[in-house]
């Protein structure tokens, strides 16, 4: 929320945004929020944690944080909620991820890339995703709090792998829709794994190179199947093929392929042998 002008001859330069269109006024307004959600769920998981889910009321959490309880309801809808502040801005985040991907990237690229995102805030306060973790498996209630933020995600990665199929493959059925959804619930379950076991192992050892291997069984798994999808707009066909013949790897890439996927696709072709 940008500042209120105090005059007509406000100063250009304190009026000024970003490159990117954001004011500094937006910037600062939404550190603020998220300064103060993260407040108050450090005051309800001290709660819960001290109290219980149960006997822990909403009055209790506000006071605690130092606000009133208006202020709490301006954050979250109910105390539930209040464990989880950072969901909403990491949705935003994945999904600038999603909009801003090269047009030769392969979709299914692109969904990891944005799943990360959600690894990221939870690595991010390794500590306090522990013990979110311990609370959830504690509280029905919480737990069901966690499974709709996660359905979210799930959903905003399947209508990006729909919108991003070759069009002429539904000439012959209709198993798009099917494939982007199970893709996008594998890339999810994926992520989901590896970070409960991170979670379960008290936030210890690298978490993201321990998705990054679980991405590549997806990507094994299900890029043979979308790796001809192009964005509207941009190159049909695979970045990169490769074939052994004989003794011989031949590998056929596009100049603009990501160097990562063509040594991808040439690792799977060699595996194939």
């Amino acid at each position: 929320m940008s500042q209120p002008v105090k005059s007509a001859r406000t100063p250009r330069s304190s009026r000024a945004s970003s490159p990117d269109g954001e004011s500094a006024g937006s910037r600062r307004a939404a550190a603020q929020r998220l300064s103060m959600r993260r407040k108050l769920a450090a005051a309800a998981m001290e709660l819960f944690a001290s109290k219980g889910y149960e006997a822990t009321t909403v009055d209790e959490i506000a006071a605690a944080a130092g606000v009133a309880r208006r202020t709490f309801f301006r954050h979250f809808r109910s105390k539930e909620e209040a464990i989880f502040p950072d969901h909403d801005d990491t949705l935003v985040r994945a999904e600038a991820v999603l909009e801003a991907a090269p047009p030769h990237e392969n979709p299914l690229d692109t969904v990891c890339r944005g799943v990360k995102e959600v690894l990221r805030m939870y690595a991010g306060s390794p500590a306090v995703s522990v013990e979110r973790y311990r609370l959830t498996r504690q509280v029905p209630a919480l737990r069901e709090a966690e499974i709709a933020s996660v359905a979210r995600y799930e959903r905003l990665f399947t209508r990006y792998l729909l919108g991003h199929f070759d069009e002429r493959a539904t000439r012959d059925g209709d198993d798009d829709p099917l494939l982007a959804e199970v893709a996008a619930s594998a890339v999810v379950t994926a992520h989901n794994h590896v970070l409960r076991r991170w979670l379960r192992a008290g936030g210890q050892g690298d978490v993201e190179a321990q998705l990054d291997h679980a991405f590549a069984i997806v990507r094994e798994t299900f890029s043979a199947s979308i790796m001809g999808v192009g964005r509207p707009g941009g190159e049909r066909g695979p970045a990169a093929t490769a074939s052994v013949e004989g003794e011989v790897l031949v590998t056929v890439a596009r100049t603009d392929a990501p160097l990562e996927q063509v040594m991808r696709t040439i690792e799977q072709a060699l595996k194939k042998r």
